[in-house]
């Protein structure tokens, strides 16, 4: 049976995770989620994109679009060509690639008009509560100064999480509330899921792993 919650691991532009090394680390997510039964999603550069979706089947994920039509935006990540590049969603708000609330909101349109999933970064509760009106799939919340600390926010400001999940609840129960920042063992994982998250989000945790088969074994241990 199919775990119900997720982990969704962001590439980011790590040395790491770019490339072939990308390729290869796509390629262990997705033996673990077939062993396992685990939702992993990845989320790679935009360059490794096409040849990530034709090797793996797990679920591949775009870092950022833009709120273009196709015609004359040299430079902009135009929403129909990471769908046909193999996507199936994209990150949108990211804490590295903040939007203003009118872009957020055209941004989950667009992906929305292409029958893609949109996961919505949030640094508190209260951006939480404005953006669940929006209707993405899901929001993320993750407290920046957290991010990439190794300190878990699941652990060190679970009320941030209760918080946005409750209010998410109350404004828009069809957004999934996931938790990022600072997660990094299945432990992280395990408390996020108790406080009500339906998955994590997370990047350095497993792609500075020495052994990032390890970490994503040892993350999967804390899904419902």
């Amino acid at each position: 049976m199919l775990m119900r919650e997720y982990i969704i691991l962001n590439f980011k532009t790590y040395e790491e995770s770019t490339g072939d090394k990308a390729l290869n680390l796509a390629k262990i997510c997705d033996e673990v989620a077939r062993e396992t039964n685990a939702r992993i999603v990845v989320i790679p550069q935009l360059t490794d994109i096409y040849r990530i979706s034709q090797a793996v089947e797990i679920p591949v994920y775009s870092q950022h679009i833009d709120n273009v039509k196709p015609g004359s935006n040299t430079g902009y990540i135009l929403p129909e060509s990471i769908k046909a590049a193999g996507a199936v969603g994209s990150l949108i708000n990211h804490s590295e690639r903040r939007l203003k609330l009118s872009d957020i909101e055209a941004d989950i349109r667009r992906i929305r008009e292409l029958d893609m999933v949109s996961i919505v970064c949030t640094n508190n509760v209260e951006v939480t509560k404005a953006t669940a009106t929006m209707g993405p799939d899901f929001v993320a919340i993750e407290p920046p100064e957290l991010i990439g600390s190794g300190i878990s926010v699941s652990k060190t400001r679970p009320e941030i999480i209760s918080g946005s999940v409750d209010a998410v609840k109350n404004l828009n129960p069809d957004v999934g509330v996931l938790c990022g920042a600072g997660i990094s063992t299945g432990e992280d994982v395990k408390k996020a899921i108790e406080l009500g998250a339906c998955g994590v989000l997370l990047a350095s945790g497993v792609i500075k792993a020495k052994n990032p088969r390890a970490v994503l074994m040892d993350l999967v241990s804390g899904l419902g």
